[in-house]
């Protein structure tokens, strides 16, 4: 309890790494070439052995890094809700400081994607204790690997996500809608040619 959760890199970096490495005649003729060229980046992001490495070179358990878990299947809430259930703990999360690059942010948009539930491998969920926050600061900027916080550990077995709309109770995705945009842009894909 009252240990902050932080995310590496941001949302959805799976499902940008995966649509710009698959689909790159689609996303050039939709975005142009240099932005395609940006989103299959993403796919060699899509590990989180060093951050993993990196955030507990500051110390574990009580005196550091508490838990990891990487944002797989419906991505950073997906995980977030995952890592609560497991450790039996409440969670507050505020939406607006999940980071979603702006890559990411208009291949979700065009393909039909929630960025915040999109698989995202690549992206660790780390809950630190306080005193160790700015140690764990440090040292992602120091790798220059992208750190945000992004809620803490609750008391209570509530979770709860903050959004602009006020509080609402924070839910499994159980369907990430990942798999449904990928076999659209297939269909598209090899309608197109």
């Amino acid at each position: 309890v009252g240990d902050k959760i932080y995310i590496t890199k941001g949302a959805a970096i799976e499902a940008t790494g995966l649509f710009g490495a698959t689909f790159p005649n689609l996303i050039k003729q939709d975005f142009g070439e240099e932005f395609q060229k940006k989103a299959e980046e993403f796919f060699y992001q899509m590990s989180v052995v060093d951050d993993a490495l990196i955030a507990v070179s500051i110390g574990v358990r009580e005196d550091g890094v508490t838990s990891m878990h990487d944002a797989t299947e419906c991505g950073v809430l997906g995980g977030v809700f995952e890592l609560a259930q497991v450790s039996r703990k409440g969670v507050k999360i505020f939406k607006d400081r999940i980071f979603v690059p702006d890559v990411t942010k208009k291949i979700c948009q065009k393909y039909g994607m929630d960025p915040y539930i999109s698989i995202s491998e690549g992206t660790l969920i780390i809950t630190v204790r306080p005193q160790k926050v700015s140690d764990l600061e440090k040292v992602f900027k120091e790798n220059n690997i992208p750190l945000f916080e992004i809620g803490e550990i609750t008391d209570n077995n509530e979770m709860i996500i903050v959004t602009s709309k006020g509080e609402e109770k924070l839910t499994h995705p159980e369907i990430d809608p990942f798999w449904s945009a990928f076999s659209r842009t297939m269909k598209r894909k090899y309608k197109e040619g």
